[in-house]
């Protein structure tokens, strides 16, 4: 039996929640565009699967999901509008962004042109600057978690921890091509931090920059035996190495998120200038 809430456009979330369209979820979640009649205004409403409303670990995700939302304030982390984990179908009323997610997106085009991959980048990396700075890690960075709006954002923080408790890790954390390897083995490799979240932004942009994963789905965790795949070669060589950089086996040898920036700024800079019939468009 599927583990739905077997919703349909029209029907009641919970009072004041209509849902519209299904648009994923996870294990643990089903997520619904859906129309809030307080906000007067379309969001994205994640509820707790029927199999995970009294399974403890899950409701305390959403917990910690509500309890990291709450205290952060980003353009490039989805914000949160309510909750309620106490009622038949435990939900959050997340802002709904206008756009695909990444992994949709290159699903359907391949890899990102540069004048996209590029905004992306730097869009991410304010958001883990950001994230740094209010002693957050994600650790779930990767290509579904990234809504393609403008400024592209983060979601889903439901594994989302302060860096301290991250440092703490005795076990696995996240999704297995976007791990680094110190997620994939706490304290063998090194502790979780926030340069963990740096190795799954160079993943996530690996993929948007090839069209293709830095490392293959089986066998399992490659990124502990192998290097990543070759990057294409219509990829700028100061970009690929910029990715790579990001995927440095060691945490300390990957660059901060505002080195990240930095790097990337001047690489936009030199992008072509856009013409439309004639007339210069400055970009």
């Amino acid at each position: 039996m599927s583990d739905t809430w077997d919703l349909a456009g029209g029907d009641a979330i919970a009072p004041g929640l209509t849902a519209v369209r299904p648009v994923g979820g996870g294990d643990v979640f089903e997520a619904w565009s859906a129309f809030d009649e307080r906000l007067h205004a379309p969001v994205v409403v994640k509820i707790v699967r029927p199999g995970h409303v009294d399974v403890e670990s899950s409701r305390a995700g959403l917990l910690r999901e509500v309890e990291m939302l709450s205290r952060l304030n980003h353009p490039g982390v989805v914000r949160l509008f309510a909750y309620d984990d106490e009622g038949p179908r435990p939900y959050l009323v997340l802002e709904n962004v206008d756009g695909p997610n990444l992994s949709s997106l290159i699903s359907r085009h391949g890899h990102l042109p540069l004048h996209q991959l590029l905004p992306l980048g730097l869009e991410l990396a304010s958001a883990l600057h950001y994230l740094r700075h209010e002693g957050v890690c994600h650790l779930d960075v990767k290509p579904s978690n990234v809504i393609m709006g403008a400024p592209a954002k983060l979601i889903d923080l439901s594994v989302a921890m302060d860096v301290a408790d991250a440092r703490a890790l005795d076990h696995p954390v996240g999704s297995d091509e976007y791990m680094a390897p110190e997620q994939c083995e706490p304290g063998e490799r090194g502790a979780v931090d926030h340069a963990s979240d740096v190795w799954g932004f160079g993943a996530t942009m690996f993929r948007a920059a090839a069209g293709h994963r830095a490392f293959d789905r089986e066998p399992r965790w490659q990124q502990l035996t192998h290097g990543p795949a070759a990057l294409p070669h219509f990829v700028p060589h100061e970009l690929g190495d910029l990715i790579t950089s990001c995927l440095a086996p060691d945490p300390a040898d990957r660059p901060l998120p505002s080195e990240i920036a930095l790097a990337i700024e001047p690489m936009m800079d030199r992008l072509p200038t856009a013409r439309l019939s004639g007339f210069k468009i400055s970009l």
